[in-house]
Parts: C-alpha cells; structure tokens; sequence
C-alpha cells in the first residue's frame, strides 16, 4: 500500500521532467495565490513584513500537520515572500554532522533553508543545528586523538523552516529554538473546490461546479489528494469522454477507483471493518491494528487515523481505537452489543 509523499531531498530545485514540472507549477508561489490556512497566513504575513521592516531573517518556523496540507509549499511562498533563496533538503538525508555543516557554509545572508521530515535527524546533527539557529555559529572538531580542538565559525543570519507530520517526535531543545510554531490544518469543503478548479485552470482542463464539488467532497480535505483526483478524473475525460469533466464523468471515474462521497478508499474501509470484524469495533491497539492491516504503525498513525478521526469516525481511548457510531451507519453496519465478560475476552 503506497503513499504518495513529496519529499525533495536535493538542493536544487528545477524540475527534471515533465511530472516534475507539472507538480512545481500547481504549487502556488505567493500568499494571494495561497487557498485557505488564513490563521496561519495572516500570522506569517505579520512576521515577514515585520523582518523586513528590521532588515532581518524572518524567524524560524516550525510547520506541522498531517502529510498533504502544504507544509512544503507554505515553506516557498514564505521564500517568495521574503525574496530570498531556498535550500531544500530532507532529515533522512542529512546523515552526519559534516553534511549539516556543508550546507550551512554554503548559505548567504537571508537564505533559507527548509528541512522536511525534521523530526528524523540524527541526534549528533540536532546538536550542530542548535547552535547555528539560536547564535549562527558552527561548532566543528579539527583532527582527532589528543590534538584535536574545536573551532567556532560564524555563519550568515538564515532562517530555518522546519516541516514535520509528528512534532512530539521532536526533540524539545530543538523544538524550543523556532520563534514560529504553526499546524496546518484541514481545508474545508469549499477551500478544496477552489482548489482544484484553480488546478483545473492550470492544467487547462474544463470542469464543471458540480464536479468540481463532487471532487472536493472526496479529496479527504487535503490539497495534494485532491490534484492527484484531479489528474485521474482528467485521464478518464481523456479516454472515456471528450475531455471535459463534468458530474457523470468524475462520479464514473470515482467509483471506478473505490473511492466513496467522503473521500474513503478500498485501504480506508478495510481498516474499519477489521477493527469491527475482528474486535467490536475495538478499543484495539494501534500495534494490534497495524499486524492486522500489514500497514506500518506509522502509515496508520499519520495517513490513515487523521482524516478518520477528524470526520468523526474513529476515536482514540487509552485502551486503544475505536470506530464510532457514525462508521458504523456509514458502512452500513450494526453495532453488536456486548456485555463486559465478553468485551474483557476480546481484549
């Protein structure tokens, strides 16, 4: 089972190839292009235009949210914003400390450089990192046995924009040193139709409002499923239809990819009707729920459990998840009641 996550892990940032070019163009570059996130572009609109009146770096920022909502590309219109350079690069792919300093003596005075997956730097790089973002220095060891010494270099004022899916899985030191914490959260309804009519425009597909709002109500509240609806919808217009996309066309090529009026798919049923086939409707554990799913605890944890939970159909308890009333009515199931001796054998 796949997810689709955009992770660049290279500083340069032109795209390679066609799909490339496709995914940096839907990528809005300003704010005013920016649909939705209002809390948090009015609170970033203030510290940027107050950065410039300083003549500073905007502060550090820390994005976190479900994967999707647009961390990255909050982090290149922040960029835009500020005119100045981004270096992109990923946690994982920062494997030593050396590596760390490598980029950080490459940056000029106001660039910026944001770091996907925060959360899984090593250790000994956070420790380097510290130093850079709270007094931008850069403490490295020259040579080893008893003649080695530590020199401290002075690096250029940049700001650091951190994005994350799990921020408890930050290290609190670390966490401490952004000026700037934000989530993203889920875009409504109405967000996401403007969405990917604005897509639509750039792809220069026709779409109709129906289908439009038709797309919306199943793209699970994030942008980056609700493009990726937008291009299969469009393949099916393509092969199916004269290209246009209007109601008839999205909803034949919707229930052709299993993907019901709320957005759920094959894996997201499946999951629900394995904690009511095999526990009740649980409480289960989410290690117990991952060995029976074949997912990851993690897959499960930031792909599939926030937009379950936010539509209401599965609860976290300290005994572990539980699918709701309104899963069940939604899968047209009916709860089996159960009295504590049996509720107890189940667990």
């Amino acid at each position: 089972m796949s997810i689709d996550r955009i992770v660049n892990t290279t500083i340069d940032e032109t795209p390679q190839n066609d799909e490339q070019l496709l995914e940096v163009t839907l990528r809005p570059k300003r704010f005013a292009e920016y649909i939705g996130q209002e809390r948090l572009k009015a609170n970033l609109q203030l510290a940027i235009e107050a950065a410039r009146r300083r003549g500073e770096p905007v502060d550090h920022v820390l994005l976190y949210g479900p994967p999707g909502l647009g961390k990255t590309t909050m982090a290149t219109v922040i960029a835009n914003e500020m005119g100045a350079n981004i270096r992109v690069t990923a946690g994982p792919a920062i494997e030593r400390a050396g590596d760390l300093a490598s980029i950080l003596t490459n940056l000029q005075d106001g660039d910026i450089l944001f770091i996907d997956e925060i959360h899984r730097l090593r250790r000994t790089v956070e420790e380097v990192l510290y130093a850079a973002m709270e007094d931008f220095k850069l403490d490295i060891v020259i040579g080893k046995g008893p003649g080695a010494r530590s020199v401290r270099l002075d690096l250029p004022k940049f700001t650091v924009i951190g994005a994350t899916t799990r921020t408890g899985a930050l290290a609190a030191p670390l966490r401490d040193r952004f000026g700037i914490m934000h989530r993203l959260e889920f875009y409504t309804p109405s967000e996401i139709e403007q969405i990917i009519c604005r897509a639509a425009s750039i792809l220069s597909v026709q779409i109709d409002r129906t289908a439009a709002a038709s797309l919306a109500t199943r793209a699970r509240l994030t942008p980056r499923i609700a493009n990726r609806l937008l291009k299969r919808v469009r393949d099916y217009a393509d092969v199916n239809g004269d290209g246009i996309i209007d109601h008839p066309i999205a909803h034949s090529a919707l229930n052709l990819l299993e993907i019901d009026e709320l957005g759920l798919d094959p894996a997201d049923r499946s999951l629900l009707e394995a904690i009511i086939e095999n526990y009740n409707g649980g409480p289960v554990g989410v290690e117990t729920l991952a060995a029976l799913t074949g997912d990851e605890r993690s897959t499960i944890e930031d792909f599939y459990e926030p937009y379950l939970m936010q539509i209401g159909f599965l609860e976290r308890t300290p005994r572990g998840r539980k699918v709701t009333h309104k899963a069940y009515k939604h899968l047209k199931r009916t709860p089996i009641q159960m009295d504590d001796a049996a509720q107890k054998t189940l667990l």
